[in-house]
């Protein structure tokens, strides 16, 4: 007899935690290096913020590479030539992001900044269209912290291109750590 979708979406979701409650001891483990990474990201933002460009240049050049090389035999592929550039400009950002990594840190924090703006806007004009609700507010708080967050960045650059990626990148890993440790320690302890 065939499982019905809900059936055999709960029997994959009970073997992914048999699997995980199984190696839960690798997963502490990579929790707390990710943990410490995080940590070490976030006390040392500059060193990081290189060692995030870097590796994103890195990654680029190396993902342009295998999509080149999987162009190789596909000239009749659809939109080859578009693929073509797409292949000549991941290798050449990513050699630019090593060639000079300073200007590199540089650009990622303006995207950044350009990011936190746009996002700030437009959680106030959310927040303002859904004004009658409860709780509207925070959205407009979180908007507007968006916004200034994103000038107070400006206002300091280019010092902020020094420190800024690699303070969230270390954010980012303790939230992933933390998470992962959390989890392993409760599945160890049997609490899940």
């Amino acid at each position: 007899m065939p499982l019905s979708v809900t059936d055999a979406a709960e029997v994959f979701r009970q073997a992914l935690r048999d699997a995980v409650r199984r190696h839960a001891l690798w997963y502490l483990v990579q929790g707390i290096v990710v943990l410490a990474a995080g940590v070490l990201a976030v006390l040392y933002p500059a060193i990081s913020s290189l060692a995030t460009v870097s590796l994103l240049g890195w990654l680029l050049i190396i993902s342009g590479l295998a999509q080149g090389i999987g162009l190789l035999g596909a000239r009749q592929v659809p939109h080859f030539w578009l693929q073509l550039i797409s292949v000549a400009l991941g290798v050449l950002i990513g050699l630019l992001f090593l060639r000079d990594p300073t200007q590199s840190l540089l650009t990622l924090t303006l995207l950044l900044i350009v990011f936190f703006m746009i996002e700030g806007i437009s959680k106030v004009i959310f927040a303002l269209t859904i004004r009658p609700l409860p709780n509207w507010f925070w959205m407009l708080v979180s908007g507007l912290l968006g916004i200034v967050l994103s000038v107070l960045l400006w206002s300091m650059l280019p010092v902020t291109a020094i420190w800024l990626v690699g303070l969230l990148m270390g954010l980012h890993l303790i939230g992933i750590g933390a998470a992962t440790a959390y989890l392993a320690w409760q599945l160890r302890r049997g609490a899940v």
